[in-house]
This record gives C-alpha cells, sequence and structure tokens, in this order.
C-alpha cells in the first residue's frame, strides 16, 4: 500500500482506496454547552441518515423570542470536494457570528466527500437540503422562523462552485424547488479548467497549482478532465431561460489568492449570459479562504457585513 495523494496535515490516500484525514480543531454545537454565554444557539441535525449527509444549524438567540421570519442561509464548506466540515472551528465561529451579525437562521451542510464520492455527489447532497428544509420547517423548532421565500446559498471554494451548481438545479426546477432562493455569494470560488490562467502559470503559483490538480484529479469523476462541467462552468450545457431567472450574485476574491481570475472569469460570464445582478467584491490584501483561518480578523468582519448588506438588498 502507498501514498498516492496528500495534503499534509489534512488528507492521505492510499493505494488500496483508504483514505485518512485529518481534522483541525473542531467546536461541538451550543446545545452540547451548559453554559448560556453565546449570542446564538446552534444544533447538528441529519439530513439524509442513509448516505450520511449532516448538517449544523446556527439561530440568533433572540429568533426564538419572536414571530418574525428571518432570511435563511444554506451554507456549503469548501475544501476542494476531499476534505472540510462544518464542524471545523472556523466554520463554526464565522457562520455563528455571521447568523447574530445578518440576523438570519443559517444551515450549514455537510455533504460526502471525495474521493469515495466523486462529483456530481456533492451537488445531488447539497440541493438535496433544499428539500429537507421544506420537509422539515414545520417540525424542526430551529427552522419555525424561516422564510423558505427568501433563501441565500453560499460556500467558499469548493462551497462557493457547489453553490452554483445547486442554483442552476434549482432554476432548471422552477416551480418544483422547494425553496426561493434569492442570491448566491460566492466565496473565492474553486473553478478551473484544462487551459490555464496567467496567475496560474506564475512561478509563485506552482505549488498551489499541484495542490489544486490534486484536488481535483480525485473529486472529477473517472476518465473526467478539468473541463468537466463541474469544474469548467462554460462547459454546463445550460438554456438562456435558466440564465435569465437565475438570482442576484456576488462574488467575493482575494487578491493574494491565486484562484482569483476564476472568480472574476465567473461574475463576467453571468454578465455574458444576462444575469441581471452579478458583483465582484475584492479583499485586495486577503489570502484564500481567509475567513475561515481567521474568523475574527477585520477583513472578516467585513465580508460578513457585505453578505449582510446583500441578504438586505435582494432579500
Amino acid at each position: 500500500m502507498s501514498l498516492i495523494a496528500e495534503a499534509p496535515e489534512f488528507l492521505q490516500v492510499f493505494s488500496d482506496g483508504t483514505v485518512k484525514r485529518f481534522n483541525p480543531e473542531t467546536s461541538p454545537p451550543t446545545s452540547q454547552s451548559s453554559t448560556n454565554q453565546y449570542k446564538y444557539k446552534s444544533k447538528d441535525i441529519i439530513i439524509d441518515p442513509s448516505k450520511p449527509i449532516t448538517a449544523r444549524l446556527f439561530i440568533p438567540n433572540n429568533s426564538s423570542q419572536t414571530t418574525k421570519q428571518f432570511p435563511l442561509l444554506v451554507y456549503f464548506h469548501g475544501g476542494g470536494f476531499c476534505i472540510g466540515s462544518t464542524t471545523w472551528l472556523g466554520y463554526n465561529n464565522f457562520l455563528a457570528d455571521f447568523a447574530v451579525t445578518s440576523q438570519s437562521i443559517v444551515l450549514s451542510i455537510d455533504y460526502r466527500l471525495a474521493p469515495e464520492h466523486r462529483l456530481p455527489i456533492a451537488y445531488e447532497d447539497c440541493y438535496s437540503s433544499l428539500e429537507w428544509i421544506a420537509e422539515n420547517v414545520k417540525i424542526e423548532p430551529f427552522l419555525h422562523n424561516a422564510d423558505l421565500s427568501n433563501v441565500f446559498l453560499s460556500g467558499d471554494s469548493a462551497g462557493g462552485n457547489i453553490s452554483h451548481y445547486v442554483a442552476v438545479k434549482a432554476v432548471k426546477n422552477n416551480g418544483f424547488c422547494p425553496v426561493k432562493v434569492k442570491g448566491l455569494m460566492l466565496i473565492h470560488p474553486y473553478f478551473g479548467s484544462e487551459k490555464r490562467t496567467e496567475k496560474e502559470m506564475e512561478e509563485e503559483s506552482v505549488e498551489d497549482v499541484r495542490m489544486n490538480d490534486m484536488f481535483w484529479r480525485l473529486s472529477l469523476p473517472e476518465d473526467s478532465d478539468r473541463d468537466f462541467f463541474g469544474c469548467n462552468f462554460e462547459k454546463d450545457e445550460v438554456f438562456e431561460s435558466v440564465w435569465l431567472k437565475f438570482p442576484a450574485v456576488e462574488v467575493y476574491v482575494a487578491g493574494k489568492d491565486f484562484l482569483k481570475e476564476r472568480g472574476v472569469m465567473y461574475g463576467e460570464f453571468l454578465k455574458k449570459k444576462g444575469v441581471n445582478e452579478v458583483k465582484v467584491v475584492e479583499a485586495e490584501e486577503e489570502k484564500h479562504v481567509f475567513h475561515v483561518f481567521e474568523p475574527d480578523s477585520d477583513a472578516t468582519r467585513l465580508l460578513q457585513r457585505q453578505m449582510s448588506e446583500f441578504m438586505k438588498r435582494f432579500g
């Protein structure tokens, strides 16, 4: 048994198919805490026990003391489709703070990971979370004040990629989608293609590109390359009518992220397709998914405010 792929401190894949993941520090939900020190409440739930697909729900403390409805954010974590979890401390803290800042209910999804479950399984798992919401809004206490006509999708890196494809399916399903998706907020989205961008060809990006290619090899369907539709959004066969009904989009890019160009290209692609509201916002001095590794930074607080303003504008 030999090691065939590795992301140091996160992932090892062996020749016999064995996968070992090494999670960073994690956080339990507040439902397991004996104190009331938080401005929010959180709990872990099961979306589908047969797969399994799980999630963590966050609500502001005051949401249970009012009858007003709250917007709902469905969040998909990053990790090249191969690692990551809503239980990671960085994700937990970012989304808990965001629920309070935005006064929204947040559902963060733990979808099945590659290479055991290659694309498009992540898309299918994450779309099923929308169906779960509709089926459980009346029986899950944390969802009692959720406004299913005011739903937003978001995610970072691979989760930003997932947000796009879940939204495409929601629009394609039109009246059959169980919730109303008002907008997408893609944070440093993870897209690619066989053709390299200028940034990807720079010498300083060599190690990032190598790791990037490894994650794509592990997550794409067997015998697919980086022009698979899940990697290269331009290769997806989507009717023009879908773009005309596509929700508002805000794309967040980081100036020191070698994937910045991909996010800008995605925004330009949507504009050319006729999507009505598209905006690209840059954090010039920040790196890829800084909000996960620095959830208490000024840049992260600004990102949370920008996302909150987007939800208020289009909600």
